[in-house]
């Protein structure tokens, strides 16, 4: 298969690159102005409205995961124009020049994030879930409906809803880590809300498990069994062997982030993988202690 990926710089991007180029597949990179593309790869300008549309025919599968870190600045109205317009703009090119092809994709894998279900407390969350309110969810929620849009070009489409990626690589995991390794690790907020996470394997593992599943669309839950945070701290000082007892109070967080820390620290999402149970995946990691310890020791 060719396999164009956009956001190919990034932890999964990455992570799929070499899995795809171990299994024999060809993969394009989507590159920007400034960047060097090698060759094969398709040049793109979200900025300018465009992508080189000859270049991306005869692709079968398109993986987009472009977008600014939501934990990238506080949330100004700059920066909330900026995590919109990396997502719903890039999208939008994207599904416009699928529309303009000879011969489409079979398959368009999109991210998109936990964060479309808001603050749910305890609510058991699945792919059938309504959206919640609030800045990221109502971004999720027009980011999908961007990359909905394929559908109607006859292409199938799979949208992945990504909780925490951890890695030992990058990412949150190790900001997460340091507070512990200096003995001030501990519970955010009460603790009780629930965090949906997802190994950096699995989620790589996903993408290319929906690829070749051909009866797979719409959204998917790409996380693994959810954790409240509270066990998480414990888990994370069990595993390094620090004390894990220095809460972080929510005001402090408030005062520090903004509506950022209520969006992305204090909320919860009690999501469940119910299509990907459903459909088979072999989760690599699927309980949070296990995934932990195998990250904490290649850290």
């Amino acid at each position: 298969m060719r396999i164009a990926i956009s956001g190919a710089s990034g932890l999964i991007g990455t992570a799929l690159t070499s899995a795809f180029r171990a299994e024999n597949h060809t993969v394009a990179h989507l590159v920007r102005p400034g960047g060097t593309p090698s060759a094969g790869d398709i040049r793109w300008d979200p900025a300018s409205s465009y992508a080189d549309v000859d270049a991306l025919e005869g692709t079968d599968a398109v993986v987009h995961l472009s977008g600014a870190s939501v934990a990238g600045g506080r949330w100004t109205p700059a920066r909330k124009h900026l995590l919109r317009s990396s997502r719903i703009d890039t999208t939008r090119l994207l599904v416009d020049s699928f529309a303009r092809l000879k011969r489409k994709p079979s398959v368009f894998v999109s991210a998109s994030a936990t964060g479309y279900y808001g603050n749910r407390s305890d609510e058991i969350l699945s792919e059938r879930s309504e959206p919640g309110t609030g800045f990221l969810a109502e971004l999720a929620r027009d980011w999908e409906a961007e990359a909905a849009r394929a559908a109607a070009c006859g292409i199938r489409t799979v949208i992945l809803r990504f909780g925490v990626i951890l890695s030992a690589a990058g990412g949150a995991l190790p900001r997460m880590v340091a507070p512990f390794k200096f003995g001030l690790g501990g519970r955010v907020g009460n603790g009780r809300q629930w965090m949906p996470w997802v190994a950096l394997d699995d989620a790589a593992g996903i993408a290319r498990f929906v690829i070749a599943s051909n009866h797979i669309s719409g959204p998917i839950n790409a996380v693994a069994l959810p954790a409240r945070n509270v066990d998480f701290a414990r888990l994370m000082g069990k595993i390094l062997r620090r004390p894990a007892i220095v809460p972080v109070p929510a005001f402090s967080l408030r005062l520090a982030f903004g509506e950022m820390a209520d969006a992305l620290l204090l909320s919860s999402q009690r999501a469940q993988p119910e299509r990907l149970l459903g459909a088979g995946y072999p989760f690599r990691f699927k309980d949070i202690e296990m995934a932990l310890r195998a990250m904490l020791a290649m850290g």
